[in-house]
Parts: structure tokens; sequence; C-alpha cells
């Protein structure tokens, strides 16, 4: 059974960061594209960061140069580095897996709250 848990989240001033982390179990992740997306209230889910499974990374204009998307494949999981916070980067921040071999698996975890405010 695939799982995806995220952890790390929680209320952070403007300018703080967070780490979060998505502890991967019934995967490898070599044979998977990761990504974290992110929902905020009354918005659409966005992707934030990706790492594929080759390790390239990609980022979306609103985070590049704060976030940084990694992974440690001994531990099975992926982080997110996230520094000079603002309250825009206010969400429910999601982990993601997509297969490189098999298009119809695609796997997500339930999130973890990230609030920035002072």
């Amino acid at each position: 059974q695939v799982q995806l848990v995220e952890s790390g989240g929680g209320l952070v001033q403007p300018g703080g960061s967070l780490r979060l982390s998505c502890a991967a179990s019934g995967i490898t992740l070599r044979s998977y594209n990761m990504g974290w997306y992110r929902q905020a209230p009354g918005k659409e889910r966005e992707l934030v960061a990706v790492i594929t499974s080759g390790g390239s990374t990609g980022y979306a204009d609103s985070v590049k140069g704060r976030f940084t998307i990694s992974r440690d494949s001994a531990k099975n999981t992926v982080y997110l580095q996230m520094d000079s916070l603002k309250p825009e980067d206010t969400a429910v921040y999601l982990c993601n897996a997509k297969s490189t071999v098999f298009n119809n698996r695609i796997y997500w975890g339930l999130g973890t709250q990230v609030t920035v405010s002072s």
C-alpha cells in the first residue's frame, strides 16, 4: 500500500522558514517524479515545486529563489525548504508522486497546513 505522509507545517511569521517532509512508503523515489502542491481556501491547487526521478528540479515563479525541493533516497523522503515566507504562502501543502512508468499511478498525501502570519 502506498502512503505519502507530510509533516513540518505550522504557524510562522513573515520572513521565517519551515521545512516540510514527505515520507513515502510502498514506492521507490527513483521511479517517481515527486511534487509539492499547495491549495489555499477558495483557490485552485497549484504546483509549487517538482523533483524528477533523475533529480532535476522546477519551481513555480512565485517561489523561485525562496523554496528548495530535495530528496533523500535512503530515507525515501522528499523535502521542501521554505525560506522568506510570505502571508500569501499560507495554504495546505500536499505531496504528490507520479510514476515514470505507469501513467495511472499517481498518489497524494493528506497535506500539512502552513500559516504565515504575524
